[in-house]
């Protein structure tokens, strides 16, 4: 059964969406790939909440308040094997570091699969926690991400990746 929560954040509501099996989704609002209506599964709250649920939302407000860098809660993304290789090296991207597209696919092996890679990318369904944010273009732009580049570059800045804004006030 898969079920949903929703959870105030700075850069807006987001919908963490989990089975039995682990967390399998953190959406933002006007996400590019929100999962359709039922797909979603039931929302619950209060004492409903399961414990994957809770421990993600707590992981991501210490995460949003400066005190957490890595996230333990256990994943159950639903992808390609593709997908599943890309989301993984996502994973390993250190907190405050950057990778290129273009050196992702070389790192899984072909430098000719960066817009794979940027595809997979996108696809990701498990936003912040494994950080599609941290992939940006060969020149250092901010190019797509599903929440929005607002939200990347506050993500960004956030981890010290970029200096911050001169308002680093919540987007939402």
């Amino acid at each position: 059964m898969t079920v949903y929560a929703q959870m105030a954040s700075p850069i807006g509501w987001l919908r963490l969406t989990a089975t039995s099996r682990g967390l399998c989704g953190v959406h933002m609002q006007d996400h590019a790939h929100l999962p359709p209506g039922p797909t979603a599964g039931t929302e619950v709250s209060g004492a409903d909440v399961p414990e994957v649920i809770a421990q993600a939302m707590e992981e991501l407000r210490g995460y949003f308040a400066g005190t957490r860098t890595t996230f333990s809660v256990p994943l159950n993304a639903q992808g390609t094997d593709f997908q599943h290789r890309v989301w993984d090296r996502l994973a390993g991207i250190p907190y405050g570091a950057t990778l290129s597209y273009g050196q992702l696919a070389t790192e899984l092996g072909d430098p000719h699969l960066t817009r794979a890679v940027g595809a997979a990318n996108g696809r990701n369904p498990v936003s912040i926690i494994v950080p599609c944010h941290r992939v940006i273009g060969s020149t250092g732009s901010m190019t797509g991400y599903g929440g929005g580049i607002d939200r990347k570059l506050f993500l960004l800045r956030l981890e010290g990746v970029l200096p911050p804004a001169a308002d680093q006030s919540p987007l939402f």
